[in-house]
């Protein structure tokens, strides 16, 4: 039986976020630091486990293979492996070597991943076989790609496998650790391009080493802790955590469509304590849970991001776990994560009743050591902060965020970076979220949209998800969507709903009369006059939760000309 770590990795004597593999080996080689599907689904014990000594020596192997092969310091790699024993073994491997990964989310389509992979511009791709086809067949960095790794069969399409890695690393007496410094590239990381083209995040390697001191301060993480994290870059901070990792056996580009028995199987199983996992995938399990009466006994916390989590969908996920079980949903993004949280049980009844009334979505107070602002709404660039204008309490703007974790540009946009980062008279370097915001009087972060999904029409200025929380109150709406038709400064709000299951002719018009009636009940959803109703709302990729509003806009506009 494991024994519980005892003590978490000190990210000060370290600049490497993969040295806590290697440290947690030199502590506890016998504890497992993974367990992972096997291939084979034939067998009713369909987890392989790896301890930290194991997983630790093939990182170290892949890595001396790997600059043996010629990817070391500052190579750029693209990295597509599926989540397994090869994908942790690998990306430890590419942090020792010096390597700089290159993570694009899979499912954001052939057309994004080319565009993406053509703006990394990698020397080297480690992938499945799959996408070593995907690559020759589509052009992927055709025009860069030297370097080849493939996990299986090579089939004429260049390149070594990881087995051949594997024999180099073994025949080299180089060190497996490249000594790096702080300032250092470590990965890019391709946002989801929920919102917008994907942009690929230059992480360094002081931004990790403070995401793992801001996580574990930020939720008290422990360790010996058994984690279940759906969203397979969340679990490579697990080592450094000190907690176990259990790969759950679901497709995690698809998080809504995973089967919450399996999961609720590895939850039981393997006693896991913390769950990570978006918005819809906490209301598929949940959903589950409540149907079936089932409550997770062993799980103490849960953390949801990606999106923002319906009040509904924390309730219900409550009901699943002990009554000493906590969820915690923070905000952030790919380029500062995390910026604020807030638990579960912080959210009481006059909270819910201001969401619900359209105040926005509370996130809670920023995670220290992080500042956050907020400025004026500007369609400019700022060099400074003395060229934005901070908010009253209580009012709208643009949400900005300085901290350890705050990235400080983009791979190749160099006029993505001018506009989304800026500096003050400190140093210090500022993100612009794209959100708007409300602080509150208590310290309290509001969430109230996305600034380029805001509703002009002229005399006022609406915002998705301060309106939308009014609408999907109504049980019989899945979603509901507030979106402008027309040219900004003038465009016509328009209330685009997605309904449980199908409605007769009837149910469709007390629906629609609903909604009306709703909208003339709150002054920020009064001009809301046009309701139409939506087969399936688009959601992004990574998350399945954040709404393609821009895809909804233009539908609905097409929809009005009819």
């Amino acid at each position: 039986m494991d024994m519980p770590v005892e003590n978490t990795w000190n990210k000060e004597e370290f600049n490497n976020v993969a040295s806590a593999l290697s440290w947690q080996a030199a502590r506890q080689p016998g504890v497992t630091a993974i367990y992972y599907p096997r291939s084979s689904s034939f067998s009713k014990n369909n987890y392989d486990s790896c301890t930290y000594q194991e997983l630790n020596q093939l990182s170290d192997t892949y890595a001396r293979g790997l600059q043996a092969y010629g990817i070391g310091p500052g190579v750029r790699t693209a990295l597509m492996l599926t989540p397994g024993l090869d994908f942790f073994a690998m990306f430890f491997a590419l942090f020792k070597a010096g390597a700089v990964p290159v993570l694009i989310d899979p499912g954001i389509g052939t057309k994004s991943l080319k565009q993406c992979l053509a703006e990394a511009s990698p020397k080297a791709f480690i992938g499945v076989t799959r996408a070593h086809f995907a690559r020759k067949i589509l052009g992927w960095a055709k025009e860069s790609c030297e370097l080849l790794v493939s996990a299986g069969p090579t089939l004429g399409l260049g390149g070594i496998n990881l087995k051949k890695l594997k024999k180099l690393g073994e025949a080299s007496a180089s060190e497996a650790e490249h000594a790096v410094k702080p300032d250092d590239m470590a990965a890019i990381l391709f946002t989801s391009g929920s919102t917008g083209v994907p942009k690929g995040v230059v992480y360094r390697h002081r931004h990790f080493n403070a995401q793992v001191e801001m996580l574990k301060n930020a939720f008290d993480i422990a360790p010996g802790e058994v984690s279940l994290p759906t969203f397979p870059p969340f679990a490579l901070f697990d080592p450094a955590l000190g907690m176990t990792t259990i790969v759950p056996d679901m497709d995690p580009t698809r998080p809504a469509d995973a089967d919450p028995e399996k999961l609720i199987q590895a939850i039981d199983r393997f006693k896991v304590t913390n769950i990570f996992g978006s918005p819809a995938l906490l209301d598929t399990l949940s959903r589950h849970c409540v149907d079936k009466g089932i409550r997770m006994e062993s799980v103490t916390r849960v953390i949801s991001a990606g999106a923002a989590v319906p009040v509904r969908t924390i309730r219900r996920m409550q009901k699943s776990l002990y009554q000493d079980a906590e969820i915690h949903t923070p905000y952030g993004a790919t380029e500062c994560l995390p910026v604020a949280s807030i638990s579960a049980s912080q959210i009481d009844d006059k909270m819910i009743d201001m969401i619900e009334s359209g105040d926005g979505v509370c996130v809670g107070r920023p995670v220290e050591p992080n500042e956050v602002r907020i400025i004026k709404i500007s369609e400019m660039a700022f060099n400074d902060i003395s060229e934005t204008t901070e908010m009253p309490l209580g009012m709208p703007g643009e949400i900005i965020v300085t901290g350890p974790t705050c990235t400080d540009s983009y791979w190749n946009r160099e006029a993505d970076t001018l506009m989304a980062k800026f500096t003050d008279e400190h140093g210090r370097n500022w993100h612009r979220m794209g959100d708007i915001g409300i602080m509150d009087g208590q310290g309290r972060l509001w969430y109230c949209g996305r600034v380029s999904q805001r509703v002009e029409t002229g005399q006022e200025t609406l915002f998705a998800d301060q309106c939308e929380a009014i609408f999907n109150q109504h049980p019989d709406l899945v979603r509901s969507a507030v979106v402008g038709a027309g040219a900004r400064g003038r465009q016509t709000p328009v209330l685009c709903i997605e309904v449980k299951g199908k409605l007769s002719p009837v149910d469709t018009e007390r629906v629609h009369f609903d909604l009306l009636q709703l909208a003339q009940a709150h002054s920020i959803t009064r001009s809301i006059r046009t309701v139409l109703f939506h087969p399936g709302f688009p959601v992004d990729i990574r998350h399945n939760s954040k709404i393609g509003r821009e895809e909804l806009a233009e539908w609905a506009a097409n929809q009005m000309q009819k």
